[in-house]
C-alpha cells in the first residue's frame, strides 16, 4: 500500500515560547512519510534561532515579512507538494507520537478527499483541559457548518488537490471559508473517529472575537443565506440562554 506524504505547515511569529513542542512533535511521529513547512513572518524574539536549532527537521523554512497569518498560510500551501495538507500552529501538537501512523492505517487504501476528527485542549504547561466543545459530526458535509465549526482547523485535513489559497478578504476567520470550500469540492469525507490534535488553549482572547464572529457570521450568509443563518443565531441564544439558567440552578 503506497503510503500518502502529508505536507505539515506551521506558521510562526514571534512564537518562541510555543515552537519547540510543535517542532518535537512532528520529529517524533512514528510515520515518517511527510514533509515539513515552516513559514516565519520575520521574528523578532528569537523564534529564528529556534528554528535554526532545528533547521535538520524542517524540510521548508521561509523567513520574510508577510500580510498576515493567511498570507502565510497560502505561502505554506502553494509550497506543499504532499497529498494531504495539515496546519498545526505553534503550540499545537498531534495528539500523540502514533497519530500520523493511525490516521494511515485508518483509511486503508481509500484516498478520501478530507480527513477529520476531535480536538483535545490543552494549556502552556501541556496538561489536558478537556475535549473541545464542538464535537466533529459522525458524517460531515459542507451543510454541517451552519452550525460552527464543528471540526478545528488543525484537525481537518484535506487533499491538496482541492484545496484553494485562503481567502485574505477575511483577516480573522478565512479558515472557515477555507474548509467549507474544500468540504464543497469532495466527493469523500472519512471521520478517523480518533483524538487528532493537541490545541492549545491560551484563554479566550477577546481582542478580535467580535470581528471573528462577523467575519463567520457574513461567510455563513453567503454559503447558507441570511434566512437560515438567522433562524439558526435565534436558536443558538435560546439554547445559550437555557444553558445559562440551567448551570445557575445546578
Amino acid at each position: 500500500m503506497i503510503q500518502p506524504l502529508f505536507s505539515i505547515i506551521t506558521i510562526t511569529w514571534n512564537a518562541h515560547k510555543t515552537i519547540e513542542v510543535t517542532l518535537n512533535s512532528v520529529a517524533d511521529q512514528t510515520y515518517k512519510n511527510y514533509e515539513y513547512i515552516v513559514i516565519d513572518g520575520a521574528s523578532d524574539d528569537g523564534t529564528i534561532d529556534i528554528l535554526d536549532k532545528n533547521r535538520h527537521l524542517i524540510n521548508i523554512l521561509i523567513n520574510e515579512p508577510d500580510n498576515g497569518l493567511y498570507d502565510a498560510m497560502n505561502k505554506g500551501l502553494n509550497l506543499a507538494t504532499g497529498e494531504y495538507v495539515i496546519f498545526l500552529n505553534a503550540g499545537d501538537t498531534f495528539y500523540n507520537n502514533k497519530t500520523l501512523e493511525n490516521i494511515y492505517h485508518s483509511i486503508g487504501y481509500s484516498r478520501p478527499d478530507i480527513i477529520y476528527g476531535e480536538t483535545a485542549l490543552v494549556n502552556l504547561n501541556r496538561n489536558f483541559i478537556g475535549m473541545r466543545r464542538l464535537k466533529a459530526p459522525e458524517q460531515l458535509s459542507w451543510k454541517s457548518f451552519r452550525m460552527g465549526m464543528l471540526v478545528c482547523h488543525q484537525a481537518f485535513i484535506a487533499k491538496r488537490s482541492i484545496a484553494p489559497n485562503y481567502d485574505l478578504a477575511y483577516r480573522f476567520s478565512s479558515d472557515f471559508d477555507w474548509c467549507i470550500k474544500c468540504m464543497r469540492s469532495a466527493q469523500t469525507l472519512f471521520n478517523t473517529h480518533q483524538i487528532l490534535i493537541n490545541y492549545l488553549n491560551e484563554g479566550a482572547t477577546t481582542k478580535n472575537r467580535k470581528a471573528s464572529l462577523q467575519e463567520r457570521y457574513n461567510i455563513m450568509v453567503k454559503y447558507y443565506g441570511k434566512t437560515t443563518v438567522k433562524i439558526l443565531h435565534i436558536w443558538f441564544a435560546i439554547r445559550f440562554l437555557f444553558a445559562k439558567i440551567f448551570k445557575k440552578n445546578a
